[in-house]
């Protein structure tokens, strides 16, 4: 046996130092350095996937040229949005990480996906629960699968013995933080230890053209270190997100080797599991009877997909004398660009206003095509005048209070369309791919701020 080394870790980023630092000079964050005894054995006791595979495959140099493009062959699953986030299905030998907080619904997720794949042999691995309590959750579910069998094992070395055995064509795994390796000798959950653990299933997965998804558990500030660090060993990130005051979740693609990488999403937890969402637009609008002021609806995109969302503003005079400024959903120093724009531009005194913004449905949206309903909410809520119902709005503002062109205008418009809306509202800078196509929806043109202004007020 060799002898044992002791290593420090950062449990944020996963940065490797031979001693103790007070902030971590990769990350930057402050006492995140813990000791972790790390020991490598010479492997012959404590095989991995490497020393379980007889095939040993010797690696020689190739050219480009030589090499022959296959189709990629997918694997596509029952679940509209996971096909959708994943690029279109599972990719054989590919190997997926799943990041959420915990009690999100990952388990449920990807426990009634692979009930779901009824053609091909699963192997679910958990390391959280037993037997029993995966079998009543299958029962709530209302589900059964002849070919889905369970793994309740933590050591890698057991897991591969019996995945030699049962040569499955799916691996899950719930999750990688409970797994330890007999390589390292420090505790499951610890930096080397996921790494390791993570390294052995992409052998495995590469070798045996064999797909793996890892779940992983992350806090909200992120600081398990677990999926972080193991963003660059594997082919796709998806992150498992949602407000748990709210039925809704999204799933959305961090990294893809094998497709988009914007691509959303959204399911409903509901009692038989969790329901892919088909038509989001419906549930980020809610219905009302009476109009109201400071709301106005957006049309954003999501990777591919058109959703509409409502954009809900709140100004009321300052109690204080520091004005406040709260977002949820939307980006605080894009709100202040906005502000100032209306106060440069229009004359909107805002300075002495208390400023509240929400995106509804408890999503988080980046699209910037958002600025233009933004900004006639906050106006709307200002003036206490109710925006006109069935009008939607989708532009950049400028600096200078322009409203820019956004793209792929027509499916926007075309969503619109499809949700009844009667107007939308778009740069005049969108015109060039607007002319040859013709709406049942009334599309009207600005170019500047104060033109929107006069025609709403």
């Amino acid at each position: 046996m060799s002898k044992a080394k002791s290593t420090f870790f950062c449990q944020q980023c996963g940065h490797e130092s031979v001693k103790w630092a007070g902030q971590c000079p990769s990350c930057g964050q402050w006492n995140t350095f813990v000791e972790e005894l790390v020991q490598k054995d010479n492997g012959k006791n404590n095989p991995g996937w490497k020393d379980y595979n007889s095939e040993k495959r010797t690696a020689k140099t190739v050219s480009l040229n030589e090499i022959k493009n296959t189709e990629e062959r997918r694997l596509p699953t029952a679940d509209v949005e996971l096909n959708r986030v994943l690029g279109g299905g599972i990719v054989p030998g590919s190997l997926v990480l799943v990041a959420g907080e915990p009690g999100i619904g990952k388990s449920t997720l990807f426990l009634q996906n692979g009930l779901w794949l009824k053609e091909i042999v699963v192997l679910y691995i958990s390391g959280e629960e037993s037997e029993q309590q995966l079998k009543m959750r299958a029962d709530r579910l209302g589900l059964k699968n002849d070919q889905f069998y369970l793994l309740t094992e933590t050591s890698t070395q057991i897991i591969f013995q019996e995945i030699k055995k049962l040569k499955p064509q799916l691996v899950i795994v719930d999750s990688i933080q409970t797994l330890h390796t007999t390589h390292i000798e420090s505790s499951p959950g610890s930096v080397s230890q996921i790494r390791e653990c993570t390294a052995e299933f992409q052998r495995f997965a590469k070798e045996t053209n064999t797909p793996v998804f890892l779940i992983g558990h992350i806090t909200k500030d992120g600081s398990i270190a677990g999926p972080k660090i193991l963003e660059h060993m594997v082919d796709t990130v998806l992150q498992f997100e949602g407000d748990r005051h709210y039925a809704y979740r999204i799933l959305r693609t961090l990294k893809n080797r094998f497709g988009s990488t914007a691509e959303l999403g959204i399911y409903e937890m509901t009692d038989s599991g969790m329901r892919g969402v088909l038509n989001p637009s419906e549930i980020l609008i809610t219905q009302k009877e009476d109009q109201l002021s400071g709301i106005a609806i957006a049309a954003t995109i999501e990777g591919m997909r058109p959703l509409l969302i409502e954009v809900q503003a709140l100004v009321t005079q300052s109690v204080y004398g520091t004005p406040q400024r709260t977002v949820s959903g939307f980006d605080l120093r894009r709100l202040q660009l906005l502000l100032a724009v209306l106060e440069k531009r229009g004359g909107f005194h805002f300075g002495m206003k208390d400023v509240f913004l929400n995106i509804a449905g408890g999503i988080k949206v980046e699209d910037p095509s958002i600025d233009l309903a933004v900004l006639c909410a906050l106006l709307s809520s200002y003036e206490d005048v109710t925006l006109p119902q069935h009008i939607c709005f989708a532009g950049e503002v400028g600096l200078s209070g322009e409203i820019r062109a956004v793209n792929r205008i027509e499916q926007r418009i075309a969503e619109a369309e499809k949700l009844g809306f009667e107007k939308i509202l778009v740069s005049k800078y969108n015109q060039k791919g607007l002319a040859k196509q013709k709406f049942n929806i009334e599309v009207v043109t600005m170019g500047r701020v104060e033109e929107v202004y006069r025609y709403l007020f």
